[in-house]
């Protein structure tokens, strides 16, 4: 499992190291929180090895749309 964190295709396919970590951490921390997983054969795995393969199952994903910019004024 640790090794298919070193695999390009999954770095690749989520855009990046940095990004590959914020979503497992964002996915680990809903499932923690007692969120389903998104795949069935859940037994025996851990919740690291749930993820992984949600992300290689392409059931999750990053959410690349830009957040609204509130008006700020000019800095001075």
């Amino acid at each position: 499992m640790i090794e298919e964190l070193k695999s390009m295709d999954i770095i690749n396919k989520v855009g990046g190291r940095f990004k590959l970590s914020a979503l497992i951490q964002k996915r680990m921390l809903e499932l923690m929180q007692g969120g389903r997983p998104l795949i069935e054969d859940t037994e025996g795995k851990t919740t690291m090895e749930i993820v992984i393969e949600e992300i290689k199952r392409d059931k999750i994903a990053i959410d690349d749309t830009p957040a609204p910019q509130e008006h700020l004024p000019p800095l001075i």
